[in-house]
């Protein structure tokens, strides 16, 4: 039986503002990130998302994310690699005392938006990346993109790894996200997410938005937790999943 980890992303409300259905989606899911207060979330959101995490036996990862709380972290910037370092341990830091305050422990890093992206395209800023996640210590796992030069440099620092897939999100023909805001960028239909999600887990590929066949090998998939049809996508998933023999559990 195949098994795949289902990610999302999560806890990105802040102060009286809301967003995302945490506890609908929490329910489908195996591991979950949350926001630690760069691009989305506050102390009180991560108290509350890691206990819903942990009454669901959900995998608590953090979601460290560029300073950018007004562009929501998907806004680049140029930063240094020890700017990325200081910025994935400051806030990895936070979400991992959350958990062990909780009788838990960290189980994963994912990094949020343009923090993501420059990474992908940036090896000292992997390296950084990978050494912040190396030093948190207890065997914290780094989900970086499948088949990125962010994965191989992440195993060359000795950093546990999961590659990431994304099923509602349209990719390019290099294997990288395709832009949010270009047509197909983010999947709207569930079939259409179904779909893509199986051929990257049982064919190991996925379509990019000009055709291209491009291989992935996804140990984790993402849902994005913003998605307005978020909760049926997760259904939907899971419904596929189970159909096909297929089960879900964080690496």
């Amino acid at each position: 039986m195949k098994t795949i980890d289902l990610n999302c992303d999560m806890g990105e409300s802040f102060g009286a503002w809301k967003m995302g259905a945490d506890a609908e989606i929490m329910r489908f899911i195996s591991s979950t990130n949350i926001a630690c207060g760069f691009h989305a979330g506050d102390p009180a959101t991560i108290r509350h998302t890691v206990a819903l995490a942990l009454e669901h036996g959900v995998a608590v990862g953090a979601h460290p994310s560029l300073p950018d709380l007004q562009g929501f972290g998907r806004r680049a910037m140029k930063i240094t690699p020890q700017e990325m370092y200081d910025l994935v341990l400051y806030q990895a830091g936070a979400v991992e005392a959350f958990a062990r305050a909780a009788g838990a422990k960290l189980h994963h890093v994912k990094c949020h938006g343009a923090l993501y992206n420059m990474s992908t395209a940036d090896e000292a800023l992997s390296d950084a990346m990978a050494r912040a996640v190396k030093d948190l210590g207890g065997d914290v796992i780094l989900y970086a993109l499948s088949n990125s030069r962010m994965l191989e440099v992440a195993r060359k620092v000795g950093v546990r790894v999961a590659g990431e897939a994304f099923a509602d999100r349209g990719y390019s023909d290099d294997g990288t996200l395709a832009p949010r805001g270009k047509p197909g960028g983010m999947i709207e239909q569930e079939d259409k997410a179904v779909a893509q999600a199986i051929g990257m887990i049982e064919g190991g590929y996925v379509t990019s938005l000009a055709g291209k066949r491009v291989p992935v090998a996804p140990d984790t998939l993402c849902l994005h937790g913003d998605q307005p049809d978020a909760v049926a996508f997760a259904r939907a998933l899971r419904k596929a999943f189970a159909g096909r023999g297929i089960a879900v559990g964080a690496p």
